[in-house]
């Protein structure tokens, strides 16, 4: 499969329109996810407001894993609400425009410029966050690898307690899902595949 580093903001346009949804989770690239694409093919078209985080069962969510390849290292945050360690991402807040949603949630919660988001995504996912104050209901993940500049430092936001550097091999001792360690070795596996 081949990956690209997106360039140009007209492939990040903004949209209302399900069927870009649609597009980015039929070109999702990788193994293991297929039973949740599926899933949120049929959500997506059973729900014209599927892209809104008030829509239940749950509602479309975009997810960067960022990876600075001259560390050869991934960021996760302790994220704030969940007190758990993730990678960077958030609510479409009706951008049906998956890569674009990734790559503003990981510019937010990081604090890097010059993040660049690659295509097309590498990993889907729903799993159920359950956040204080809020119905347990699902997230309905489309995952995209983004670059990170060499040497990067991020700056967190009030949805982090805490952001880290970690490599493939570190990745082991945080706790996290299964969803969470397959969208990871595709995403170091996709980044190796790219020219810097």
């Amino acid at each position: 499969m081949s990956f690209t580093i997106t360039t140009t903001s007209e492939e990040l346009v903004s949209s209302e329109d399900r069927a870009v949804a649609r597009h980015h989770l039929m070109c999702a690239t990788g193994a293991g996810f297929e039973h949740d694409r599926r899933r949120i093919l049929e959500l997506v078209d059973e729900h014209p407001d599927i892209a809104v985080r008030t829509c239940r069962p749950g509602h479309l969510t975009g997810s960067a894993f960022v990876v600075d390849p001259s560390r050869n290292a991934c960021l996760l945050l302790f994220h704030t609400k969940l007190q758990r360690w993730l990678q960077p991402g958030g609510h479409a807040d009706g951008d049906t425009n998956l890569a674009n949603v990734a790559l503003r949630e990981a510019q937010e919660e990081t604090g890097i410029t010059g993040l660049h988001v690659v295509t097309p995504a590498i990993d889907v996912d729903i799993h159920e966050v359950d956040p204080p104050n809020e119905d347990a209901h699902l997230h309905l993940d489309v995952r995209y690898l983004v670059i990170a500049p060499a040497g990067s430092e991020p700056v967190g936001n009030h949805e982090s307690q805490a952001l880290k550097w970690v490599t493939a091999e570190e990745l082991a001792s945080f706790d996290l899902d299964d969803g969470t360690h397959r969208m990871a070795a595709a995403g170091f596996a996709a980044a190796k595949t790219l020219h810097h």
